[in-house]
């Protein structure tokens, strides 16, 4: 027996989305908050109260309802991205400022949810490491003993910022290493050191990682996503750097290191298949995912920033319109017209 018309099976509604967006972050944040402490917990909760105000305060100035656009979590989607790849010890008012510029100007200006061509959480982190990047760079060494009161003090600029907090990501540590020492350490010497690169990508920050994965493969799994992205971005991002890698194994890592550091993970499967600034077509996935891949290794790699994901995003971002145009299917019937 059919089901008869409309064929409405589930609610698909933008709010359910946002949610399981959401659930499907827990288990990197379970990792995350078990590897340096319950300071990610309250950035969430700063970067969610700055995103609804900016929110409100947009959709007030427009004259549209509150209620209707603030349940749809997207703002609160977005603040979440923002405070995880944000260093979790960053004053609370760099939070705040990345926050409400991406709710601003890189969603309510272009039209709300919908519009933006950007991704607004990518759009936080360029503009705050271009004007914050002494601060974009301190990361907490792995193990830091803080109490969470001491943490709360250290956002909120109460507390000095003590030097166990100017520690750099695996990614910064190992691409500065190599720079200084010009050719006299290997790659395979510095994976040796445990206490900063662990046993694969990062002490601890494998983990959190793996919380990532196994969230990303929940949501394709509920089919909030679909393959493409995901799996063109890591194919991308594990041909070149295994390419690179058995090339000159002394000045490459291994796909595995760049696979399970910085925001692979979470680019992957968060932040490049956003269906508003990514492409739309089977094929535009999968050229977009890919070029990600590929610009996040040739930026982290040999660029100036210790992570690529983020502006690999946006440039991808910048090509979405035309990739969609040229990967559009022939209309039905139209086949040999076209």
């Amino acid at each position: 027996m059919f089901a008869p018309a409309p064929f409405l099976l589930k609610d698909a509604s933008v709010s359910r989305v946002m949610t399981q967006v959401c659930l499907a972050l827990v288990p990197g944040i379970a990792a995350y908050a078990w590897l340096v402490g319950p300071a990610i917990l309250v950035q969430l909760v700063i970067a969610s109260l700055a995103a609804l105000l900016a929110e409100a305060a947009m959709l007030r100035v427009q004259g549209k309802p509150l209620g209707m656009f603030l349940a749809d979590g997207s703002a609160v989607v977005t603040a979440w991205l923002i405070a995880l790849t944000f260093p979790p010890l960053a004053p609370w008012w760099l939070v705040v400022t990345g926050t409400v510029f991406a709710i601003v100007i890189a969603k309510q200006l272009y039209g709300g949810l919908g519009q933006n061509p950007f991704n607004p959480a990518m759009v936080a982190f360029a503009v705050c490491i271009v004007a914050f990047p002494a601060l974009m760079s301190q990361w907490p060494s792995v193990g830091l003993q803080l109490s969470l009161a001491d943490q709360i003090n250290v956002i909120l600029g109460l507390a000095p910022r003590v030097d166990a907090l100017a520690g750099a990501t695996p990614l910064d540590a190992m691409k500065t290493a190599l720079k200084l020492a010009d050719g006299s350490v290997s790659v395979t010497q510095l994976l040796a050191n445990q206490d900063i690169y662990g046993n694969f990508a990062g002490r601890g920050w494998e983990w959190v990682a793996a919380g990532y994965l196994l969230g990303g493969l929940w949501m394709w799994q509920r089919k909030l996503i679909t393959w493409h992205v995901p799996t063109a971005f890591i194919g991308a991002l594990v041909v070149v750097a295994g390419g690179l890698w058995l090339y000159n194994p002394a000045q490459f890592a291994n796909p595995l290191f760049h696979l399970l550091s910085g925001g692979s993970m979470l680019g992957a499967f968060f932040i490049a298949t956003d269906p508003v600034s990514g492409c739309t077509t089977p094929r535009g996935k999968l050229i977009f995912g890919a070029g990600a891949g590929l610009l996040a290794y040739i930026i982290r790699v040999f660029g100036g920033y210790p992570d690529g994901v983020a502006f690999a995003v946006l440039l991808m971002n910048l090509c979405a319109p035309v990739i969609d145009l040229l990967t559009q299917p022939p209309i039905f019937g139209m086949k040999d017209k076209a």
